[in-house]
């Protein structure tokens, strides 16, 4: 490998890096949006485009000309250039992740409300503390 094969590493890992900030906001928008289908689709795309980077790492990691390519000012652009896009990714992924706590918790307030509608009389409580509604039979014996 030549030091250009480094740079062309580096502009590749740079443009993962987009695409993953990229799918991140596509996830927001799935989950503010309750798309499950989208959602799934794109945290797939999402595993294989880390999968991709950490490859990438590996490869930037094991490159022969990687210690002399640190000094140069091309190489620490690059690298704070990327550094910034990761942060913002760290941003986003954060952002999404309490945006689906709360919608877990929303469906888990609904679900509480359904169960207190459907059995007022016999809304119970499960071992783990969650609501349930006891099924009372008819009081026939068989």
């Amino acid at each position: 490998m030549t030091a250009t094969d480094l740079n062309t590493l580096l502009q590749q890992q740079k443009e993962h890096l987009d695409v993953l900030l990229s799918l991140l906001r596509q996830e927001i928008s799935a989950i503010s949006n309750r798309q499950p289908d989208e959602l799934e689709a794109v945290g797939s795309t999402k595993v294989a485009c880390l999968e991709a980077l950490q490859q990438l790492d590996q490869q930037i990691a094991t490159h022969p000309q990687l210690s002399e390519a640190r000094q140069t000012n091309t190489f620490k652009e690059a690298v704070s250039a990327m550094d910034q896009v990761l942060s913002e990714c760290k941003q986003q992924n954060e952002v999404n992740r309490l945006a689906l706590e709360q919608s877990q918790l929303n469906l888990q307030y609904f679900k509480n409300e359904l169960l207190q509608l459907h059995g007022k009389s016999g809304l119970t409580y499960d071992r783990k503390g969650k609501p349930a509604v006891e099924h009372k039979g008819t009081g026939f014996k068989a």
